[in-house]
């Protein structure tokens, strides 16, 4: 008699978490590769109880998503972390080696990739990054793969200015930054990736030019958008949130189960269902 493999369990952890889409996508996930002993959970966790929360792991753990606000908190809890979560020092899987070992990878890069180039965008002149912070500077990591000329950074302050020119010379892109103020003219580049909270971009809808580009919002509640209907609506190409969020998480039920390609469709699915419930409760 064969015994039945042993359970595995993973997890998306962050705060406020009670919104995450993960649970769903994961969960799919392992039901279409036949995983029937994973388990995926979430959990309201901030950057002071992260530590303890890694530490009473026990073995049968596979791997955590993070979001905001530990995908940098977690660095010093790494044993090794990956090229590509280091060029942007911003973590959002932790997958568990032989022992507990705890490496730190970033899907976000590839995936933002990954969803542009489904959309049929994989090679642009010149883009726009709306905001500044984790979510930007994996942007930039991403445009660095794909975009050929200079990318303009449209921040708040001095500060965030400051930081987005400093990853542009870490990851090798021409990064140019100017005020949210003149943020309206971002509208006008062949792609621009919007990486702000809720209702940050609302007053631009109504300065969205006649055949815009390609616009990658990676909000997905509410969605769409204003700026993402407005664009929509004047025939320009739209990504959302959540294929960021699909792509980043097959990325990550390959790196935490073993098993690729990660089932795309039935993940996407789940989390185009998971977000009509929501609008439904609401």
């Amino acid at each position: 008699m064969t015994s039945a493999p042993p359970a595995r369990r993973a997890a998306v952890l962050g705060s406020p978490i009670a919104h995450s889409l993960s649970p769903a996508l994961h969960r799919a996930a392992y039901q279409a590769l036949g995983l029937t002993g994973w388990s995926y959970g979430r959990y309201e966790v901030d950057e002071e109880r992260l530590a303890p929360f890694i530490a009473g792991l026990g073995p049968d753990w596979a791997g955590l998503s993070l979001t905001m606000p530990l995908k940098r908190a977690v660095l010093p809890l790494l044993d090794e972390i990956s090229e590509t979560a280091a060029s942007v020092q911003t973590v959002n899987t932790v997958v568990f080696g032989p022992g507990g070992r705890r490496r730190g990878e970033n899907t976000d890069i590839p995936g933002l990739v990954a969803a542009l180039g489904e959309r049929g965008v994989h090679r642009v002149e010149r883009a726009a990054v709306l905001g500044a912070g984790a979510t930007a500077s994996s942007a930039l990591a991403a445009l660095g793969r794909i975009c050929e000329g200079e990318v303009t950074a449209y921040v708040r302050s001095p500060a965030r200015a400051a930081e987005m020119r400093g990853w542009g010379e870490r990851l090798g892109v021409t990064v140019r930054t100017a005020d949210w103020s003149e943020a309206h003219r971002a509208l006008a580049e062949p792609l621009v990736i919007a990486t702000t909270p809720a209702g940050a971009t609302d007053g631009l809808a109504d300065r969205v030019p006649q055949a815009p580009g390609t616009l990658f919002d990676v909000l997905y509640d509410p969605w769409p958008t204003p700026l993402a209907a407005a664009w929509a609506a004047r025939g320009g190409r739209v990504i959302g949130g959540l294929d960021l969020l699909v792509h980043q998480a097959v990325l990550q039920v390959e790196l935490m189960t073993g098993k690729a390609p990660g089932p795309l469709r039935e993940m996407r699915e789940a989390g185009e269902a998971a977000l009509r419930g929501a609008t439904a409760r609401q």
